[in-house]
């Protein structure tokens, strides 16, 4: 489509206030894309922007639509114009920063975040967004030097007294962490996330000073605070209704279900192994893809969106039915399965620059491991590699995360439905590795950080690789990577045992639920 007009003549922001057809049709586009309905908002923004061609919130809320439908080359057309429209606008450079990020273009993310702190370099929210990238990227006194300079502009804003506690923490100056914020809670932030995030983190500091109670303490009332601003009722009902299909789907699946689509499958024209490594959030994943990323024959991505964007939501798998799924799953076209593969594997290189030339493309995704169904339907010949991790350490590993909330991620504000979330992602690899039919392998995190060489040389040769040198120093290729998982900054270190057994120290939180752990602990060999 063509959206070349004359910006400067027509179609301005007080036009489109002046019409209230328009302005009536602007705000359904809004409620089309706040309610994840890409396709109609998206038409309705095209037609906006031929209109009111000088509105740069409309081209970048086109944007979002156009990357909600996957069209990657018409979201970054609009972000551009948006920029273009409103380049002083430092509001809306971090919008779009965000935007970016989100689509991992980083150097972009970068840009914007730097150029809103240099138009107005009085604006906290810009300043922080700089600051935290900095420090996503490993650039702590970048990031320090940040935080610093807004807080000589505004010494007292909660945002930016978190942040600098945050890097305090980051720096190991733990002691120093814990009295600003004990200070900032004092204070009563006014943001609702600082309120939160600063009892957070307090908890996390006060694991790193050795006192567990009074970290244990803090991390419950910081999730009291979600529960207030949140309708966690809700998010819980929708998990345990998709969890109830998942069961339903998994029972009625039968290994002569994967052996035929394996056989049915149809000679693939990708030409590399596809390898997914799944298991529980916060079961050595991140440390074992950084291992295997080290090879050179090994592409590993973290956590992309290319399997649940171009794959998931290409399979119509009806809501209500369990069985249903599977007979949707059973019933799809072979051959419609590689323009899924070809479109999937076309997303993951988005993020790479130049050709590819590593034979082996890893996903790491552990949150997946819910869809390994799915994944085997489409990949049949798919290399399944499965973290395990002591259940109990698993557990409060992901208690002590702060992540944005989902109705997966709700089930981390209590121990009880952290256990429960265990439980239900593991019985997915349970019933798969029951059924068989494809390549897997499992490796215990407790293993790798035993004896890293060893642990590793086993999962290389898994995908037909041989163990290669620079897979022992892993930690100094992920120093120069970006990582999105909650775990970055540990995986740039050399490898440590502190994390083994981390649950002795919360024994007692964790005794009610225990029962709950313990069939996983002896089915994955840990002594309960």
């Amino acid at each position: 489509m063509n959206f070349e007009c004359d910006i400067h003549m027509h179609g301005t922001l007080t036009q489109l206030q002046n019409s209230p057809r328009d302005l009536a049709r602007w705000r359904q586009a809004q409620e089309q894309l706040l309610g994840g309905r890409h396709g109609p908002a998206l038409n309705g923004y095209r037609d906006l922007v031929k209109r009111f061609p000088a509105v740069a919130e409309l081209w970048f809320e086109l944007g979002n639509a156009a990357s909600g439908e996957l069209d990657f080359p018409l979201a970054n057309t609009a972000y551009r114009r948006a920029v273009e429209l409103a380049p002083n606008n430092a509001s809306l450079l971090g919008m779009v920063g965000q935007q970016y990020q989100g689509l991992r273009q980083l150097d972009d993310a970068r840009a914007c975040y730097e150029r809103a702190v240099a138009v107005d370099p009085d604006s906290v929210d810009a300043r922080i967004n700089l600051a935290v990238w900095l420090e996503k990227e490993r650039r702590l006194e970048d990031a320090w030097n940040a935080v610093t300079e807004c807080l000589a502009r505004h010494p007292r804003d909660d945002q930016a007294r978190y942040f600098r506690a945050f890097l305090l923490h980051r720096r190991k100056q733990y002691a120093e962490a814990e009295t600003a914020l004990r200070d900032l809670i004092k204070d009563g932030p006014r943001y609702p996330y600082v309120k939160y995030a600063s009892r957070h983190l307090l908890g996390v500091v006060l694991d790193e000073l050795g006192q567990f109670t009074e970290a244990m303490r803090w991390l419950n009332e910081a999730k009291s605070q979600v529960r207030q601003l949140t309708d966690i009722a809700l998010l819980e009902r929708h998990y345990d209704q998709a969890d109830q299909r998942r069961r339903d789907l998994l029972a009625s699946l039968t290994p002569n279900n994967l052996q035929r689509w394996r056989r049915e499958m149809p000679a693939s024209t990708i030409r590399h192994q596809i390898a997914f490594l799944g298991g529980h959030p916060r079961s050595g994943t991140t440390l074992l893809e950084q291992i295997l990323d080290a090879h050179p024959e090994v592409l590993a991505f973290d956590e992309p969106v290319a399997f649940h964007q171009e794959v998931a939501t290409h399979i119509p798998l009806p809501p209500s039915s369990g069985k249903g799924q599977l007979g949707v799953l059973d019933t799809f076209p072979a051959g419609r399965c590689e323009g899924l593969r070809q479109r999937y594997v076309r997303s993951l290189l988005r993020e790479v620059t130049g050709e590819p030339t590593a034979p082996v493309l890893l996903d790491k995704n552990p949150s997946l491991t819910m869809m390994l169904p799915v994944w085997l339907r489409v990949f049949p010949e798919l290399k399944v590699i499965i973290a395990l991790r002591d259940p109990r350490d698993v557990v409060i590993s992901c208690f002590f995360l702060n992540i944005m909330l989902n109705a997966t991620n709700a089930n981390f504000l209590s121990l009880e439905r952290t256990a429960k979330h265990y439980a239900d992602l593991m019985d997915v690899w349970l019933r798969m590795r029951e059924l068989g039919g494809f390549d897997w392998i499992e490796t215990r995190y407790e293993d790798v950080v035993g004896s890293l060489e060893t642990e590793g040389r086993k999962v290389t040769e898994f995908l037909g690789l041989a163990w290669h040198p620079d897979q022992g120093r892993h930690h100094e290729t992920a120093r120069r990577k970006f990582l999105f998982a909650p775990t970055y900054h540990d995986v740039t270190q050399p490898i440590y045992q502190r994390a083994v057994g981390r649950w002795e120290r919360y024994a007692e939180a964790l005794a009610p639920i225990m029962d709950r752990l313990a069939p996983y602990c002896q089915k994955f060999g840990y002594n309960a």
